[in-house]
């Protein structure tokens, strides 16, 4: 097949379908990141802007995703952090992690990184994606059965879990992920703790989510199903008066301000002083004083990120004969992050779910995502129509992604031998620590069982 040849019209409407089946994704992964599901509107359009610019594929797509949701919260310890200093102090922080993930991939580029990360052993891929997918689902579960989520946190504190998991911090301190592995199990075992509206919303969302593309028609996009359930559940909060956690107002920038494009395009964006965010004590409050150990997880983070990338790359290529560059797209995620952090984003990375919709809906460049940033920029004063919408129902978004792969985990146990050892290893650590720790171990441990117990060479037969 190959690159597409461009049409421009085809582009417009490829686009103007991936901006409206994504923005319940957009404020479902704010919320995951640990600040208010608006921002993953008013932040959506600049990173994936600067991605269309910068990027060689007509069909991939990046932006704030579970897996770099999640990872940033987890890094940059989000919960504790607001609970000290605030929401807003928390979004600079965010912002700043954005920036220096950004120039670390730009960085990372120059000196072959990108060829490099298609090496990543199988193994500690699939256990890491495992253990991501597990935190992923501990962010979901408080706001999917519970009206606010701090309650399904304060009945795991108070319980036997919440002693578990204050004797393994006590042990190690760098276990952060293990108070939402806790969540998990306290609200399995504890049914009669969940609020019973809130609940059956995020079950039937969620079962909705997952079985609608078998009697949906074909014809419909992906995403049409995270639509429609998100629709349905806010028509019922305004109907009904539901009086569970909502998206709540949502602000919008003056359509007079903003950013100017080629002194043509004003682009409505609230963006931030650049300069005061590299002052931000990340370091200082994140990394234990360590500038080192900040770029090192910063590094760490951008290659993780870029693992996403590479699948869906080498995905189109295989399947469609679409050439890629790695280190092009390498400092394209590098550009994407540097916009991300100036207007207050989580780290972002390639999105496959978006990606496959731009591919489907027959997107023939990437101006096609250049559309669709510009669509979530300047529909900012209608998004209001999201503010009744239950986090409920925004949970059982994310949750229908990977409760299948978490609860049963077939790539993971299909390894063997010294490969099932580094999966499980990773999968654990990567849960039970941080994303970016636990692949951090599983590459070592791999390493050192391949140099130390790898398979003997057979000796020759006289």
């Amino acid at each position: 097949m190959g690159v597409p040849q461009f049409n421009p019209l085809r582009d417009v409407l490829s686009g103007a379908i991936m901006a409206a089946t994504s923005v319940p994704q957009l404020i479902a992964y704010a919320e995951t990141v640990g600040y208010a599901g608006y921002r993953g509107l008013t932040t959506a359009g600049a990173p994936l802007f600067a991605w269309g610019l910068a990027t060689g594929s007509p069909w991939m797509n990046s932006g704030v995703t579970s897996l770099t949701a999640a990872m940033a919260k987890t890094d940059l310890g989000g919960e504790a952090y607001i609970a000290k200093y605030g929401e807003e102090e928390y979004v600079k922080l965010v912002s700043a992690y954005s920036l220096y993930i950004g120039i670390a991939s730009i960085a990372m580029a120059f000196v072959g990184f990108g060829k490099l990360a298609q090496t990543v052993p199988g193994a500690v891929k699939t256990g890491f994606k495992w253990g991501c997918e597990l935190g992923v689902l501990s962010s979901a579960l408080p706001n999917g059965l519970y009206a606010y989520g701090s309650t399904l946190k304060t009945l795991t504190a108070e319980s036997a879990f919440g002693e578990l998991v204050n004797t393994v911090k006590a042990a190690v301190p760098s276990a952060t992920g293990i108070s939402g592995v806790a969540n998990i199990f306290f609200a399995i075992s504890h049914p009669q703790t969940w609020d019973f509206v809130p609940a059956i919303l995020f079950i039937s969302c969620t079962c909705f989510v997952m079985k609608a593309k078998t009697f949906l028609p074909k014809s419909m996009p992906p995403g049409s199903e995270v639509l429609f359930a998100t629709a349905a559940a806010t028509i019922f909060s305004v109907q009904f008066g539901y009086n569970g956690g909502v998206v709540g107002e949502i602000p919008s920038v003056e359509s007079s301000s903003g950013l100017s494009l080629f002194g043509v395009l004003k682009i409505p964006l609230e963006v931030l002083d650049v300069n005061e965010l590299f002052k931000v004590p990340i370091a200082q409050r994140c990394f234990d004083g360590s500038v080192v150990k900040l770029f090192i997880t910063a590094a760490i983070f951008s290659g993780v990120n870029f693992l996403s990338i590479v699948g869906i790359a080498s995905g189109f290529e295989a399947e469609n004969s679409v050439p890629w560059s790695a280190p092009r797209e390498l400092i394209a995620q590098g550009i994407s992050n540097l916009a991300a952090g100036a207007v207050g984003s989580a780290p972002v990375s390639g999105s496959m779910s978006r990606s496959l919709v731009s591919r489907m809906t027959g997107a023939s460049s990437k101006l096609a995502c250049i559309i669709t940033a510009l669509l979530w920029i300047y529909m900012m004063p209608y998004m209001s129509i999201m503010s009744p919408t239950p986090k409920a129902a925004l949970s059982a978004v994310i949750v229908s992604a990977v409760v299948q792969n978490v609860v049963m985990p077939r790539k993971l146990l299909q390894l063997k031998g010294i490969d099932l050892l580094v999966g499980l290893g990773t999968a654990l650590t990567t849960a039970i620590t941080s994303p970016t720790l636990g692949f951090a171990c599983g590459v070592t441990v791999y390493i050192a069982f391949n140099t130390f117990v790898g398979p003997k060479p057979k000796k020759k037969v006289a």
